[in-house]
């Protein structure tokens, strides 16, 4: 069994070969077709409002869960959370058509950030990561899970179990 891996049909003796005679690139290579120029987006008038729809919502939308947890307390932060994830499925719906703005998407960012800096006194930590879930879900949308973020508020479960024990 050979494992050199040489063609013995070729035999190279090792001299100099003249390629004085040769003529090197005699004939163009073809030129690429130019790519066509892309018309410039230009969006409807329906999309120019539902971004702005979205915009000024996601404007309100921290101040809308504070006023909701004021007035019912947490589970009025449960049902706004509630609310908040169906708003992020029709941004989702309006991002995978094409027609978010970038300005829609900063604003949802900033949004996301506004919500978490709120001093919210929720004491019912399942709500704190239905909150915490719902804003991670828009970010995980928005960015694509490139950022690590952070901000999160930490879940105070109790650790040590005998506290509540008799």
């Amino acid at each position: 069994m050979d494992y050199t891996a040489k063609n013995f049909d070729a035999v190279d003796f090792g001299g100099d070969v003249d390629y004085s005679s040769y003529q090197w690139f005699q004939e163009r290579p073809p030129r690429p077709e130019p790519q066509p120029v892309a018309q410039p987006y230009v969006p409807t008038e329906d999309v120019i409002r539902q971004n702005e729809a979205f915009d000024f919502a996601l404007k309100a939308a921290p101040n809308v869960l504070y006023g909701r947890f004021k007035q019912y307390g947490q589970l009025g932060v449960l049902a706004w959370c509630s609310e908040f994830g169906e708003m992020i499925d029709s941004l989702k719906e309006l991002g995978f058509s094409g027609n978010m703005f970038v300005a829609t998407r900063v604003q949802a960012l900033k949004t996301c950030e506004d919500i978490l800096k709120l001093k919210l006194d929720i004491k019912m930590q399942i709500i704190l990561m239905y909150l915490s879930s719902q804003v991670a879900r828009l970010r995980r949308f928005l960015d694509g899970g490139e950022r690590q973020w952070n901000d999160y508020p930490v879940p105070e479960f109790p650790l040590d179990y005998r506290a509540y024990t008799s």
